[in-house]
């Protein structure tokens, strides 16, 4: 069995999904994890305050809890939402991309920074790193003061690429993208920055690959069991 990642987007932007689809390509190596990606498409256009964290998270968890093929599932909206009921209706690993794009950023540099759609963004993101314990390597957030739908368009290239700037100066050493929808903003800005840039679909799919393999691993390992020891010493 080559095991399976399923990716859902809590929003209902269809473009989004697919720009996730995109950006998760390299993880689908031959005889690999599939990887799935699918959109909730009763959630809203952007999740973009508490307000849509909250409604998304039972629809969520009834998505979990009603597969039972998975070996990782990714939640991919920075809120994370929805982690620890998900986490309950399953024996699979359930990965949020903004934790998993912290513990990336950790890995490459002393202090990171976030790009955020907006301040109400990064009120959330302060209450999540307090949370992490990793306020003291947080350099801070800048705000785009964007929707997800206007941070996921190219136009918005020049505006990321500002508060990218604006971190460095705070003493941001790696960037994260706060924003599934972003995607395609991370490898311009990697080249401009000269600093590693962090899409949080991408870190969350590096470590679900790591969880599938291993459970397939798993799955194919015959287990000795203790009468064919003691048969195997007799003889």
């Amino acid at each position: 069995m080559l095991g399976k990642i399923l990716l859902i987007n809590p929003n209902s932007n269809q473009a989004v999904t697919d720009g996730m689809a995109g950006a998760v390509t390299p993880y689908k190596v031959h005889g690999g994890p599939e990887v799935e990606c699918i959109t909730l498409t009763t959630g809203p256009f952007g999740v973009e305050s508490q307000a849509d964290v909250e409604a998304v998270t039972l629809p969520l968890r009834n998505i979990v809890a009603s597969r039972r093929d998975v070996d990782a599932f990714i939640i991919a909206c920075f809120s994370d939402p929805g982690l620890a009921v998900c986490r309950e209706a399953t024996g699979a690993a359930v990965l949020g991309i903004r934790e998993c794009a912290v513990f990336s950023a950790l890995t490459l540099g002393d202090r990171f920074g976030v790009v955020a759609l907006g301040p109400a963004s990064i009120r959330r993101q302060s209450r999540a790193f307090r949370e992490m314990g990793v306020t003291a390597r947080w350099a801070g957030s800048a705000p785009l003061h964007m929707s997800v739908a206007d941070a996921e368009e190219e136009s918005a290239y020049p505006a990321v690429q500002t508060a990218a700037e604006r971190l460095l100066e705070q003493g941001a050493e790696a960037i994260i993208l706060g924003c599934a929808g972003m995607v395609k903003h991370r490898a311009p800005l990697a080249r401009a920055m000269g600093v590693p840039v962090i899409d949080p679909v991408q870190a969350a799919t590096a470590q679900a690959l790591g969880v599938a393999l291993l459970a397939r691993s798993e799955r194919e390992t015959v287990p000795v069991m203790p009468t064919q020891l003691t048969a195997a010493r007799g003889s």
